[in-house]
């Protein structure tokens, strides 16, 4: 118990110095549409899971010149991930890809991931991690070449229902600490057996911390998510639709993951 109490201050010491101390990203496309629930994989256990989006009516301005156009874009990656500990996991995003209607296919970037949790997440009614990405940008994906996110992830198993929530903040170095962007996840599920899920999910991007953007240019998007779980995969698909002006219109979502030992 001792060894997990130092285990958990050490990473929240080391939250607490990121989130106060880096800056906020631009918006750019999403190659990952997820909620973290803090489940790690088994120590030794390797890990992929396949992200795939496609918004079949997105905004259809760039949000930077020569930047990928949302509307109609297929966005995904392969994540690897590797269990280190029973508290940790290291994970990398590669290859990011995109392709839309202006410039075709592209590859984006790359994105490193370590994700701490409280072990065994899953069997816990209340649980809590943070996830920290570094990423390496291509020129059309993001205004900066590198960017990074911080993601703490604080949830209740409440069996049969999940209740999750991602206070995320994205920073891009550059502007201070007024800058930070503030791109909330939450999650709320109905697990109608041990193979079969039933959620609902927001993504949002209110802006910088210090003052948020109008109603109006946030972005927020609500999917209704469906999870299955068999012995070949786990499964997550799901359909969003934007309620703001700022948000993608309508968009679709795949996450196929398994063990690959």
């Amino acid at each position: 118990m001792r060894v997990l109490q130092k285990i958990d201050i050490r990473a929240l010491v080391v939250f607490v110095a990121v989130f106060v101390g880096t800056p906020a990203a631009a918006h750019a496309q999403g190659d990952e549409i997820q909620v973290y629930d803090g489940g790690l994989a088994p120590k030794g256990t390797f890990n992929l899971t396949l992200h795939n989006n496609f918004t079949p009516k997105g905004l259809k301005a760039p949000s930077f010149p020569g930047a990928i156009t949302s509307d109609r874009s297929l966005n995904g990656v392969p994540e690897w991930a590797l269990g280190v500990t029973s508290w940790f996991e290291a994970g990398l995003y590669m290859p990011l890809y995109s392709t839309d209607k202006d410039l075709g296919t592209k590859l984006d970037g790359f994105k490193l991931r370590a994700l701490f949790a409280v072990p065994n997440a899953d069997d816990r009614k209340f649980f809590y991690g943070a996830n920290f990405e570094f990423s390496v940008n291509a020129k059309h994906w993001d205004e900066k070449r590198i960017t990074s996110e911080v993601r703490p992830i604080v949830g209740w198993h409440l069996k049969p229902i999940d209740v999750i929530f991602n206070p995320i903040v994205d920073t891009n170095y550059t502007g201070g600490l007024k800058n930070l962007e503030f791109v909330p996840a939450m999650r709320f599920a109905y697990n109608v057996s041990s193979a079969w899920a039933v959620a609902l999910e927001e993504y949002a991007d209110y802006g910088p911390l210090h003052k948020f953007h109008s109603v109006h240019d946030q972005s927020h998007q609500i999917f209704a998510v469906f999870d299955h779980t068999n012995k070949l995969m786990d499964v997550e698909f799901g359909a969003g639709v934007g309620v703001t002006a700022g948000s993608d219109k309508f968009q679709l979502k795949l996450i196929l993951s398994r063990d690959l030992n």
